[in-house]
């Protein structure tokens, strides 16, 4: 018998000392990519910020601001090499778990347009497309419209 057994992926608390990973990740997957401030600040104010490790590895992290009542997913990243193995849709769906634990009853997020993949993942589970923030991401050229979405918990 040649059972394979697959890795599972574990998410945890992102500690400081995990920014520095994370940050291999965002760049690698981001052309805009947050800095390492931006995740230090997440972390310093209580966000709920996550990684997603495999094998002892980060390849991805997930920031989550609740308040109210409601959620807003701040970034949600895969490691590029890694994207299109399913370890997006599992780091979303641990994240909308810790949301309904948090008594959230709307989970908001934004996309670019552009970012196909992410557009499938986030309709396929669940989340309608809201509304429009205009110039919201920088771009190349011109600023980019992020797409809002909402899923009802």
């Amino acid at each position: 018998m040649n059972a394979r057994v697959e890795p599972m992926p574990v998410l945890r608390r992102m500690r400081a000392d995990d920014v520095e990973r994370v940050m291999v990740v965002e760049v690698g997957a981001y052309p805009f990519p947050w800095t390492d401030g931006i995740f230090r600040d997440c972390i310093r104010v209580g966000y709920g910020c996550w990684v997603l490790e495999l094998e002892g590895t980060v390849v991805g992290h997930a920031v989550l601001a609740m308040a109210a009542g409601e959620a807003h997913l701040l970034n949600l990243t895969v490691e590029a090499g890694r994207q299109g193995q399913g370890l997006g849709r599992f780091l979303l769906r641990q994240i909308v778990e810790r949301a309904r634990f948090g008594a959230v009853e709307t989970l908001f997020l934004e996309a670019r347009p552009s970012n196909l993949a992410a557009l499938h993942l986030y309709r396929s589970e669940g989340f309608d497309h809201i509304g429009t923030r205009p110039r919201y991401y920088p771009g190349e050229q011109e600023r980019e419209d992020a797409w809002v979405f909402s899923l009802r918990l």
